[in-house]
């Protein structure tokens, strides 16, 4: 498994990568409009990020070939994917990990190197089923099985806690994190709704953090997501994440905290957003909240310039945890 960049590093700004979620792409049946591809991947361009995480699959290109002359052209390259696995199921094992080298496969082919596992009940039925002690020690067992998979493809395999999958709450991911040695994916807003204070986890285990997701959330409306009130989809519908600064996170003493412990690699900035009445105009819409979160972003990077340092900026975000380069 390789590191999490820590030593010399180029700056924030220039690891920080976009999310087609963001722009409400999302496989969800019922989510909202899905946008171009040409609209969405012009507009992180024209907002300065250099990087994508792939999105829901079959919305980008998924040929290698292909996907790089689409992502050429907006001079922006894939760092990872979202991968939903039913890691805690012994008579699913061997389509699992079929699934996972196949994933594997296309993020090595793309250049990507994110594996990022999903631990869900059923990849087409994302339920909470309670599992029991021997689910867990297989669930377990699986990230190990997981991270051959991606080391032998080159792929780093990172967890990550998410709503509605089996590793949502804070008891749960500590429950993976006393077990397992596996990386983790930080991501801001859904270990917040999960119960787990994001600064607090980046303190104890940043050394654990492979990858991270920036998200701000609106903790009344989580609270309505815990209580059963909302389903998640009515929850971001509703607003539930927000721009960076503009929720209850402590997002940017979560960086810092991470970045003073020699963090290098990559932030996604993966708002999830639903757009439920029709294409917006140009230059207005989702692009306008991303906008706002890399503004919070930016003026963050020149207070870590300051403070904390970084390397000579020579890199921009890419595709490993040390030295992110160039484009696939």
């Amino acid at each position: 498994m390789e590191d999490n960049g820590r030593g010399e590093r180029p700056k924030l700004m220039q690891r920080v990568a976009g999310a087609p979620i963001s722009w409400g792409i999302c496989e969800v049946p019922g989510w909202g409009m899905q946008l171009p591809v040409e609209r969405v991947l012009s507009e992180m361009h024209d907002l300065g990020l250099g990087a994508t995480e792939l999105g829901a699959i079959g919305w980008l290109p998924t040929e290698p070939d292909t996907l790089r002359d689409v992502l050429d052209a907006h001079d922006l390259h894939v760092v990872g994917a979202f991968v939903p696995l039913a890691l805690h199921d012994a008579e699913r094992r061997q389509q699992t990990l079929e699934t996972a080298t196949q994933m594997a496969g296309l993020l090595q082919n793309i250049g990507a190197t994110n594996f990022v596992t999903a631990a869900v009940s059923d990849p087409d039925d994302w339920a909470r089923p309670e599992l029991s002690d021997a689910d867990w020690t297989h669930l377990v067992g699986m990230l190990d099985d997981i991270d051959a998979i991606t080391d032998a493809h080159g792929v780093h395999q990172v967890l990550h806690p998410h709503v509605n999958t089996v590793v949502e709450t804070a008891d749960e991911l500590q429950r993976v994190l006393d077990a397992s040695p596996v990386s983790i994916c930080l991501d801001t807003g859904h270990v917040t709704i999960g119960g787990y204070d994001p600064l607090d986890l980046a303190a104890k285990y940043g050394s654990r953090v492979g990858l991270v997701h920036l998200k701000d959330v609106k903790t009344p409306i989580a609270a309505r997501l815990n209580a059963g009130e909302l389903s998640l989809m009515a929850a971001v519908q509703a607003g539930l994440f927000t721009s960076l600064g503009e929720g209850d996170v402590p997002v940017a003493d979560t960086i810092t905290s991470l970045e003073q412990q020699g963090y290098g690699g990559l932030y996604v900035l993966e708002q999830d957003v639903a757009i439920t009445a029709g294409e917006p105009p140009a230059g207005e819409g989702p692009v306008r909240d991303v906008a706002k979160s890399v503004a919070f972003l930016r003026s963050l990077d020149s207070v870590l310039s300051a403070t904390v340092g970084s390397g000579d900026g020579s890199a921009v975000a890419g595709s490993t945890h040390q030295s992110p380069t160039s484009h696939n």
